[in-house]
């Protein structure tokens, strides 16, 4: 089943999140009516390659005319007009920068997956969920709770209205005809008095049970309040943090929307009955009458924890980032436009279009020798509204930017940080006001911090930042965290790094690939602590191993090569990638000969890959051979499938084979590598004389990776060339093609060049 129609079947919590990857700038609509379409594509691919992008653009846009032709056959007037409407904001959007679109839609059908995955491990494990499950039963129970003694507080305040009404009919009716001339008998006005007086001490006994309700109403709903802004509201925010260095996806505001909403309607049902109190005291009052006594204390009570809830509820729903670099929020370079998302968690409608909030940059920082100063450039006020938000109130800020201010002596080299260890905060600022409730509060959130680039270059190192900074501390105001920065336990690590992984594919690292991490922080021990400490600079700025470059920069040239070239591989297992030299000869040793595994190269900061197999010499020792590593740069022209495809190995005197045959730990290399090769060419059908094309003059090539071995290493029984050998052996080879590490062997292959060119008289 496709990916859309999974997502569909989900539970509603579920539903939510999906509901969050979507608004504006990729709307949902566009995932429904093209979903086939949608998965149909390579978005990653797509979003790697600005002539592809761009072709894919105005192919989804000839999408949404056929979709909109459809409705125009349905003479659905309301979709065609949405779906005009689309179309004229992707144009808008993307038109200029198609790449950007193709990076949201990788990014969301990413997220989706990450859902559905969630989803099932959540079935899986539904025990080690159930104290989770159970907490938030609670507090759904406590909601429930609050709303039953509302609704009957709600109608006690109605009974006692009446009550008071046929009171005061009563004693008025008891007055005329004590007037009257012929009034009652004595003994009937003393049972009428009587009459009165119990009605008096029944109404008195119901306006002290309608003040405790009220009271008690006030102490059930402060405890949830306090429940929700000291422990609710905080663990969101946290679980927001994991999210954005690459953790699971955030659990649904709106839960949390729901939760504060129905608090608020709570208190404002409570100061509704105060009112009416005071109308029905201001028709009877008497002495230690509850209403007088009560009302002014329920009143504060009321409008102090309607302010501290409301104040509460101004949060910063997605934190800032660039549309370029969905995958690293929170580091924002100079001149580049980047969104931020608000929303109020209380949803009443009286609070619509009433809230205008302002985005401000390193608003309460104090004056710091050596800081960058930035102006904020763009719209950056905007009202919040329920209708550009599908129902919940909220604001998206689009086109914010950074400018810094080019002040002189603004920058020294006394600055205590490097550039992108310098936090900087982006905050938000409103007020309420409803005049007719007595509400004048200061609203005001604060983003996660922020690093702040001025070129692309530092992206890595700004990332790193973050990705430090929210595994250790969840204080948002602390900007001053790389001054001192604090060790990291490896238990604590290990999982982020992982996750770096998983947020850019479909797999994160297991236990043995961090093994192998592990080692290279920690160095090699028998019994490994978990809670070993990475200093931050051993991390971020000192060469690991005493390479020329750090650890963060390795990993992150690791995934860009993932990400660019390896992605299938990855995500299907085939890549074994971290492991150490050790422990590959350990893996491969008792292997056929022509085992292989595939592992990152130790010595490129830019991301390289290689491959090591097993043989045998004639004594049937094992032998292990590693090829210089892969680049972006071969992989650029090859694919590594390919490269594995048609690797060779030449002694002299020598015909080439290919020695790898088994992917570790056994399976056959055309097995687990075919559906990565290149499709047959389409040269065996029949051909159509009349259309041939004319010929070119040259013959087809083959890029080709060839090593030497040298002849000592190779062992008497030569594995048999196969017929695609000898068919390889016919395509041109010329040196630019040979793998970088044979150049200064190609004098040694003059012998084979005279046997190819009596062989292939033709050849060029």
């Amino acid at each position: 089943m496709a990916q859309w129609g999974q997502l569909q079947m989900l539970d509603c919590k579920y539903l939510e999140q999906v509901d969050q990857l979507y608004d504006d700038s990729f709307p949902m609509d566009i995932r429904q009516y093209l979903s086939r379409w949608i998965e149909s594509i390579d978005w990653d691919t797509v979003a790697d390659q600005d002539s592809l992008a761009t072709v894919r653009f105005h192919d989804l846009l000839a999408q949404l005319d056929d979709q909109h032709g459809r409705f125009a056959l349905e003479n659905n007037f309301l979709l065609q007009h949405n779906i005009r409407k689309i179309k004229r904001n992707l144009q808008d959007r993307f038109q200029e920068e198609p790449i950007h679109m193709a990076m949201i839609i990788s990014k969301n059908l990413k997220e989706e997956k990450k859902i559905l995955d969630g989803a099932k491990n959540r079935q899986d494990g539904e025990g080690t969920m159930s104290a989770m499950v159970v907490e938030k039963q609670k507090l759904d129970n406590k909601v429930e709770q609050m709303k039953e003694i509302v609704q009957v507080a709600d109608q006690n305040i109605k009974k006692l209205e009446d009550q008071q009404d046929e009171y005061d009919f009563i004693v008025d009716t008891l007055k005329n005809r004590e007037n009257e001339i012929n009034g009652m008998t004595p003994k009937e006005l003393e049972k009428e008095k009587m009459r009165v007086q119990g009605m008096c001490l029944e109404l008195k006994a119901k306006r002290l049970d309608v003040v405790s309700q009220l009271t008690e109403l006030l102490n059930v709903t402060q405890a949830l309040l306090s429940d929700l802004i000291s422990e609710e509201l905080p663990e969101w925010k946290q679980r927001q943090q994991i999210a954005c260095i690459g953790g699971p996806p955030n659990a649904c505001v709106d839960q949390l929307q729901n939760w504060f909403t129905a608090v608020a309607e709570s208190l404002q049902q409570v100061r509704q009955h105060l009112k009416k109190l005071q109308e029905l005291e201001q028709k009877l009052t008497y002495e230690s009458d509850p209403i007088t006594q009560k009302k002014a204390y329920l009143e504060a009570r009321a409008l102090d924890l309607l302010k501290n809830l409301l104040s509460n509820s101004l949060v910063v729903e997605r934190q800032p980032c660039m549309p370029t670099h969905p995958q690293r929020p929170l580091v924002l370079k100079t001149g580049v436009q980047f969104t931020v998302k608000l929303r109020f968690l209380v949803k009443l409608q009286e609070f619509n279009y009433q809230l205008k909030v302002k985005a401000m940059f390193d608003k309460d920082v104090t004056e710091k020798k050596g800081f960058r100063k930035f102006n904020i450039l763009g719209t950056n006020t905007k009202v919040m509204n329920m209708e550009e938000s599908n129902g919940s109130l909220a604001a998206e800020f689009r086109h914010l930017q950074l400018k810094e201010q080019k002040v002189a002596g603004n920058r020294t080299n006394e600055g205590p940080l490097i550039v992108t260890e310098e936090l900087h905060s982006l905050s938000f600022e409103s007020e309420l006001q409803l005049n007719q409730s007595g509400l004048d509060i200061k609203l005001e959130a604060m983003s996660l911090p922020v690093v702040v680039i001025s070129n692309v270059c530092q992206l890595p190192a700004g990332w790193a930042s973050i990705l430090w900074y929210n595994m250790l501390t969840t204080e948002p105001k602390n900007l001053k965290f790389f001054l001192t920065p604090p060790a990291a336990k490896w238990s604590q690590l290990s999982e982020v790094l992982s996750w770096q992984f998983s947020s850019v594919t479909q797999r994160g690292l297991n236990q043995e690939q961090l093994n192998m991490l592990a080692d290279k922080l920690l160095g090699s021990k028998t019994q490994r602590n978990p809670d070993g400490q990475i200093p931050w600079g051993k991390f971020c700025k000192q060469s690991a191993n005493e390479k020329a470059f750090p650890f963060w920069l390795w990993i992150e040239g690791i995934l860009d090569l993932i990400k660019r070239h390896l992605l299938s591989l990855w995500n299907d297992g085939c890549i074994m990638g971290f492991i150490c030299k050790e422990r590959e000869k350990a893996l491969l040793t008792d292997k056929c000969p022509g085992t292989f595994l595939l592992r990152f190269s130790e010595s490129s900061k830019e991301g390289a890959i290689t491959f090591t197999w097993i043989d045998h010499d004639v004594h049937d020792k094992p032998l292990f051979h590693s090829v210089e590593p892969y680049t972006k740069k071969e992989l650029s022209a090859v694919s590594l499938a390919d490269i594995i495809r048609t690797y060779k190995v030449m002694a002299a005197e020598n015909i080439p084979e290919n020695p790898l045959r088994f992917l570790y730990p056994n399976i056959p290399k055309d097995k687990a590598f075919r559906k990565y090769y290149p499709k047959p060419t389409e040269a065996a059908e029949p051909m159509d004389v009349e259309n041939c094309p004319p010929k070119s003059g040259y013959m087809k090539t083959e890029l080709i990776s060839v090593s030497e071995v040298h002849p000592s290493k190779l062992h008497d029984n030569m594995m048999p060339m196969s017929p695609d050998d000898y068919k390889a052996l016919s395509q041109y080879i010329s040196p630019r093609d040979i793998d970088a590490a044979t150049y200064n062997l190609i004098d040694g292959f003059e012998e084979f060049d005279v046997q190819m060119s009596a062989d292939f008289p033709n050849q060029n």
